[in-house]
């Protein structure tokens, strides 16, 4: 073996390194020349994630509770309360039966109850007149299938004990939900 050929030899083993290192290097810089499209790609996808998720969960729900859902939602928990807290020994049935068209199937049951076994013997009994009227009500919480109403209401009960009025306030939350097109009771608390 020559000088010359060890020498050359020598030269291509040594610069096989040189050439991996040099494919690897150029192929760095062609990725690192690339990073900018990838990341306004990137970018671009995650933006038009957010503005679809935005819409779907905020701005969309949000149209189905404008004002005047707010305002269904206040006049049928208004008139809800009225009608749980007003009755008359003379038209108890009706009275029930009125109450009971604005309940959910779930409260339905428990109101049937509490009118049966408290309400309406004590009205019967004592001749208990309660009249109802709302002085002033808010939305807590609006959705789209649900919502919460703050009632603030003044009762009038006279009974044959006390012909007098009793006036007596009270704050109620009630809670209602969409069944059909109509906002039924579902929970009706005091405060």
């Amino acid at each position: 073996m020559t000088v010359d050929s060890a020498a050359s030899k020598d030269a291509a083993l040594d610069s096989a390194p040189d050439r991996r290192t040099g494919a690897i290097g150029r192929w760095t810089r062609r990725g690192l020349a690339r990073w900018r499209p990838i990341v306004l790609a990137l970018l671009l996808i995650a933006a038009t994630a957010f503005a679809s998720g935005y819409f779907y969960f905020v701005y969309r729900p949000d149209l189905q509770t404008d004002d005047a859902a707010a305002h269904q939602v206040i006049r049928a928990a208004s008139d809800g309360a009225v009608a749980l807290l007003s009755y008359s020994p003379e038209t108890l049935d009706r009275d029930f039966a009125n109450a009971k068209s604005r309940l959910t199937e779930d409260y339905l049951a428990y109101y049937q109850r509490f009118a049966d076994q408290i309400v309406g013997p004590s009205a019967q009994r004592g001749q208990v007149t309660t009249t109802a009227t709302v002085i002033k009500a808010a939305v807590s919480e609006l959705h789209p299938g649900s919502a919460v109403v703050l009632v603030f209401v003044k009762q009038k009960t006279t009974s044959k004990e006390k012909p007098e009025p009793v006036v007596t306030s009270s704050s109620l939350r009630v809670a209602l939900t969409r069944v059909g097109g109509s906002w039924l009771i579902e929970k009706f608390d005091a405060v």
